[in-house]
């Protein structure tokens, strides 16, 4: 089984979730699921398969496992912390969040040893965090995961998913203060009834924006295909569904596969020609 395939699947499935899911309740909820759906897969792979040698154990629970891992418990996080939080009151509002930020500064504080080993890049502990040989030496030091299974955890993997999933949530922590201090919020950056009615097709979307993509729109501000796709559909009536996927049916066409692109210059050519006539 190609684990590293698995996990772009999910970084694919993650993007859509936040494209269908403005609520950021449903979003959580739903990414925790594809996330939990992963490393059951990649349990069984690891039980029935093993690892051909000492490097690739390392390069599993340091890099591949690390992808869903960082996944969930940022999302856990994100969905525990939203589903408790203060419906009114804005003084409230602000110390629940003020009071997550200082725990996980607490955290960073605690962990300070490992968070500098992690940021180095140096890999002289390695084998000693991110194999399974060393879990009578290194013991496991994360809270809330008071049984983890030794067949598929090591001294630390747990604790650098947390460690990373969590400079994450510092920041998501951070633009909900930012937000919440200038009474920002998401429904006044959209507004539905002044939003263009996309006439055409799901494919139709699907091709502009990768052509707008590639032409440079959003590199400026450093915006990946998904963060350009949502800034569109604050201007377009749309919810573009399946865009990997869409993508990659436009790159399989047997003909021309920029046929909405044609479309367009056609019909401004057409509109250019009348003009003149």
């Amino acid at each position: 089984m190609e684990l590293k395939s698995l996990s772009q699947e999910l970084i694919e499935q993650l993007d859509e979730i936040e494209i269908q899911n403005e609520d950021i309740i449903e979003r959580s909820f739903r990414s925790i699921e594809v996330c939990r759906n992963l490393l059951s897969t990649f349990k069984k792979d690891i039980l029935r398969n093993g690892f051909e040698s000492e490097h690739d154990e390392i390069h599993f629970f340091k890099v591949t496992k690390q992808i869903p891992l960082i996944q969930l418990i940022y999302f856990s996080e994100i969905h525990s912390f939203e589903i408790q939080f203060p419906k009114a009151d804005r003084e409230s509002q602000r110390k629940c969040i003020k009071r997550k930020i200082d725990k996980l500064n607490r955290f960073f504080l605690y962990n300070l040893d490992f968070g500098r080993y992690v940021d180095s890049g140096t890999t002289h502990f390695d084998k000693e965090y991110y194999t399974r040989d060393y879990l009578d030496t290194f013991h496991i030091t994360t809270s809330k995961f008071y049984f983890q299974d030794p067949e598929f955890c090591t001294p630390r993997d747990m604790l650098l998913g947390k460690y990373k999933a969590y400079n994450s949530l510092i920041t998501y922590l951070d633009n909900r203060l930012f937000k919440l201090e200038n009474s920002i919020t998401d429904k006044m950056v959209i507004n539905p009834s002044k939003k263009l009615h996309w006439p055409f097709s799901n494919a139709d979307f699907v091709e502009l924006l990768y052509a707008l993509y590639a032409k440079g729109l959003g590199r400026k501000d450093k915006l990946s295909i998904m963060e350009v796709s949502k800034r569109l559909q604050q201007i377009f009536d749309f919810t573009p569904k399946d865009i990997y996927k869409t993508h990659q049916s436009i790159k399989g066409r047997k003909n021309s596969r920029t046929l909405f692109l044609d479309e367009l210059a056609t019909s401004l050519l057409d509109d250019m020609g009348k003009s003149e006539g």
